[in-house]
């Protein structure tokens, strides 16, 4: 995918520098991390070796979430990442923290394993705020929210290598999420939520541990 058709690049990251101390989560160049409200202050991100490493500590109660201001309407994110075992996953989680219908402000998400690409509406789906309060309450859903939840996901099965380097760039066009590793296509999905006007903040979640290097955002618009 030529980087023409993405739009204009607004960020990239190579990881090309060196923290001042390796107690605490020190990304730099605009990340944050919840490592000190869900693993108690505890470093779970790491520079080392140009890449950034991204680990969940013992203590966490949360999958490691490190944050950075994407804003677009349509845009690309492309990334390297490499998962070191078969349980391992990235998920690339759009937010817009100030939209309030949603929990915690979760739009979509492109989640990749070493067995499949996940592509899933968060918005109009399980984020959207009465569902996800059900949910948590363990109350039965209505009939409205269980309609509500069918289809806002899609997988693709696609094995991927561990311990080895990868590239990804999952792209957000209108109501189309798409995502392309390796140079091949393996997956796009098309939902409500994916056309939400304002995505805001890119989150790499990660529930176990994932390497990443080389991240660019474009905005198309």
């Amino acid at each position: 995918m030529a980087a023409d058709d993405l739009g204009e690049l607004i960020f990239q990251d190579h990881f090309d520098r060196n923290e001042s101390q390796e107690t605490t989560d020190e990304p730099g160049s605009g990340w944050g991390t919840n490592s000190k409200t869900r693993a108690k202050g505890n470093k779970q991100v790491d520079l080392k070796d140009g890449t950034m490493r991204i680990f969940i500590h013992k203590e966490a109660n949360h999958a490691v979430s490190v944050t950075h201001p994407a804003e677009f309407t349509d845009g690309a994110v492309g990334l390297r990442f490499m998962l070191e075992d078969g349980q391992d996953s990235l998920g690339l989680d759009f937010a817009d923290l100030d939209f309030k219908e949603v929990h915690a402000g979760h739009l979509f998400v492109a989640r990749i394993s070493t067995k499949a690409v996940q592509l899933s509406d968060l918005k109009t789906g399980g984020m959207r705020l009465d569902i996800s309060e059900a949910r948590k309450a363990k109350q039965k859903l209505t009939a409205e929210q269980q309609a509500a939840m069918k289809d806002k996901s899609k997988s693709f099965p696609h094995e991927l290598e561990v311990g080895k380097w990868h590239d990804l760039i999952v792209k957000v066009s209108g109501d189309t999420l798409s995502a392309t590793i390796d140079g091949q296509l393996v997956g796009s999905f098309s939902s409500p939520g994916i056309a939400h006007p304002t995505k805001r903040t890119l989150r790499l979640s990660v529930p176990r541990n994932v390497v990443v290097d080389d991240v660019k955002i474009w905005r198309k618009k």
